[in-house]
């Protein structure tokens, strides 16, 4: 009688065993399943340059404006700031052949700038259109509208229960083998998503008038899965930086004004 209990119970912790092995990592450091799903990873939030179409066009002077966040979520603002998002904006209209001048060069005057195209005061920007600033025609700024969690689910199994009826049912040594094996599965998942917006500004240093103006949108998905049994784990995360994905908002906005070079 034993034999015939510890058979299927053999078969179902060796089945098990199996499922859970397939997402633990086999070793740890270079070359191992570990390394190479981390890497895996990793690869999604690599720099990813785009080809702009008119970027054999050469674009006018400008002036990136540090622009604004509107999102008040903590864990966003500490992640990004407006100078994250001009360095990336700087970056992208480079490579689509736009000439930009530096903002460190322009010193306390860039805060002076800012105001007033924020005021929309075009008295005030007279002043900036003398000397090296004039041949600079052009601001450009980007804002962050939107930067918020909007979805979240997950899912877990824990054997305990199950192993204790089992235990339960069968009885005896088979019975104890099996709520041990059974309560030891663990598996838990969970994901959220995110949206971030972005707006983008062109305006005319002369007037503060804004010639130009748009808005890109991207959704973005974090999550983890987690799996144990008999000692036996592994998890993976899954995971865009939310630098990673301004950036990629950036770069669309840009291929949007390159489109109007």
């Amino acid at each position: 009688m034993k034999t015939i209990f510890y058979a299927p119970l053999i078969l179902f912790v060796v089945g098990l065993s199996l499922l859970v092995s397939g997402c633990v990592p086999s070793s740890t450091g270079a070359g191992g399943a570990a390394s190479m799903r981390a890497n895996e990873e990793a690869d999604k939030t690599m720099y990813r340059p785009v080809e702009y179409a008119n970027a054999g066009k050469k674009g006018p002077t400008l002036i990136v404006l540090p622009g604004n966040i509107k999102s008040s979520s903590a864990t966003f603002t500490q992640k990004v700031t407006p100078n994250n998002i001009a360095d990336f904006a700087e970056l992208e209209l480079s490579n689509a052949n736009f000439k930009v001048l530096e903002r460190s060069d322009l010193g306390p005057l860039l805060s002076e700038i800012q105001l007033a195209v924020n005021m929309g005061d075009p008295t005030a920007l007279q002043k900036f259109k003398k000397g090296k600033f004039n041949s600079t025609k052009w601001f450009v700024k980007f804002d962050i509208l939107k930067a918020e969690e909007v979805a979240e689910a997950g899912s877990s199994f824990d054997g305990n229960a199950i192993g204790s009826i089992f235990g339960t049912v069968v009885g005896g040594v088979t019975g104890s083998v099996g709520h041990t094996a059974i309560s030891s599965a663990r598996t838990s998942e969970n994901a959220a998503v995110w949206l971030v917006g972005l707006r983008y500004k062109v305006i005319d240093a002369s007037t503060s008038e804004q010639v130009t103006t748009g808005y890109v949108e991207k959704k973005m998905e974090t999550g983890g899965k987690a799996q144990g049994l008999l000692g036996m784990s592994g998890h993976a995360t899954q995971l865009v930086t939310l630098d990673s994905v301004v950036q990629r908002l950036v770069q669309e906005a840009v291929a949007k004004i390159d489109h109007q070079k």
